[in-house]
């Protein structure tokens, strides 16, 4: 890749001017009480995500007759949808290759928006050497998601959007899958601004550039796994393994259950949709991943196209993780008044109980016991501490 001026990112802001929506941010949150957070909301942009800002500026760019041919892309889905929607709006026709696991939802959306869709075994690798393939035998124009100079300016406009309405913003926390948007976002912002931090945030179980930059090598990965489909990315890309290299601060990991924290504090505090790969790097700064304290920070939650089948299964997750929902299990004599005693302790501490389940058979209880599992409503992990002690303080054997 030649090397990346700002002036491609200036040109993408004005060709993205009338095109992308611009969200203004939202802060100051509480979602870390030591610093101040505030949010960058690319999940209200069309299409739900960041990607239409990159896959824009990418189809606007083609010769005529390169858009006489047509484009091709790969995608989780996101990005599938800014090309459908850019080459649609364009008078071009796309072709998009998405992975089987990709979520039904963004799949309607983006035949919704005027595609044609190759579905492909496997994951986001996978769909990405079928449209190189397709690419090669029908003279289409290649829109790649993340490692591609122009699509990287586009993605880039939100560093200028956020430098120029917190001009005293001291760092910026950014989702990471191929590096697309950070290497944008981190190119932009260090350019104009060499003093502020930007930090990549990628799941526990998709580490490809978060490890690759670790060992100083682009690493491919075996496998991915994470409730973040958006950024299950098994090899960072070219150009943005070496722009993070050069222009990223640090770059970490949170686990499934903290990102589904991070989705449900979003619903509750702030009525914003993400998904997982959007609220990464909301749960970064929520359970101090990146040094933030006493800082002025953006968190950019960059999609949320979350499949709605899913999102229940995230909230229970967060609810779990932030202690709002708890199971207990206790060992207890098999005589009359027991349960009674364990739900009038349990009320009385404040937590709601929502389903108890009575076992006498079970191979780990006395002859004369049984093992009673209560899940609870509670306020958070402390309170979930008091309950275990008011039972283990009336004399009552609480497993875990």
């Amino acid at each position: 890749m030649a090397e990346l001026d700002i002036a491609d990112v200036f040109n993408a802001a004005k060709v993205l001017k009338d095109v992308a929506r611009h969200p203004r941010l939202i802060g100051v949150t509480k979602l870390n009480p030591e610093a101040q957070v505030y949010l960058k909301p690319e999940n209200l942009q069309h299409t739900g995500a960041f990607k239409l800002r990159g896959a824009y500026y990418k189809i606007s760019q083609l010769t005529p007759e390169e858009k006489a041919k047509g484009v091709i892309a790969c995608s989780a889905g996101n990005h599938a949808q800014g090309v459908a929607l850019s080459a649609t709006a364009n008078g071009i026709k796309s072709l998009i290759c998405l992975p089987a696991g990709a979520p039904i939802s963004k799949v309607e959306a983006t035949k919704a928006l005027g595609a044609e869709v190759c579905m492909v075994p496997g994951v986001y690798d996978d769909a990405y050497q079928k449209a190189i393939e397709l690419q090669k035998e029908h003279g289409y124009t290649f829109v790649h998601p993340f490692d591609d100079p122009l699509v990287i300016a586009g993605q880039g406009t939100i560093g200028l959007e956020i430098l120029e309405e917190m001009p005293d913003v001291e760092a910026v926390i950014v989702p990471v899958g191929g590096g697309g948007l950070i290497s944008g976002v981190a190119f932009a912002i260090k350019t104009l601004k060499p003093d502020v931090k930007v930090y990549g945030v990628q799941a526990e179980g998709a580490p490809s550039m978060a490890d690759s930059v670790k060992k100083n090598e682009r690493l491919h990965l075996d496998s991915v796994s994470t409730i973040a489909d958006g950024i299950a990315v098994k090899e960072p890309g070219v150009n943005t393994f070496e722009i993070c290299q050069k222009y990223v601060d640090e770059i970490v990991t949170v686990s499934d259950d903290e990102i589904a924290a991070a989705i449900l504090k979003l619903i509750e505090q702030q009525k914003l949709v993400a998904e997982g790969a959007g609220a990464v790097s909301v749960a970064a700064a929520m359970f101090d991943k990146v040094p933030i304290k006493g800082k002025k920070v953006v968190c950019l939650v960059s999609g949320g196209n979350i499949d709605v089948t899913s999102l229940n299964r995230v909230i229970t997750r967060g609810l779990v993780k932030s202690g709002r929902d708890a199971t207990i299990s206790i060992n207890l004599s098999d005589k009359p008044g027991q349960l009674s005693k364990v739900c009038s302790i349990i009320g009385d501490l404040g937590a709601n109980i929502l389903s108890v389940q009575h076992e006498r058979n079970s191979s780990n209880t006395q002859i004369n016991g049984c093992t009673l599992r209560v899940e609870m409503e509670t306020r958070n992990n402390k309170h979930i501490s008091e309950v275990k002690k008011g039972l283990r303080d009336a004399g009552f054997d609480v497993i875990h």
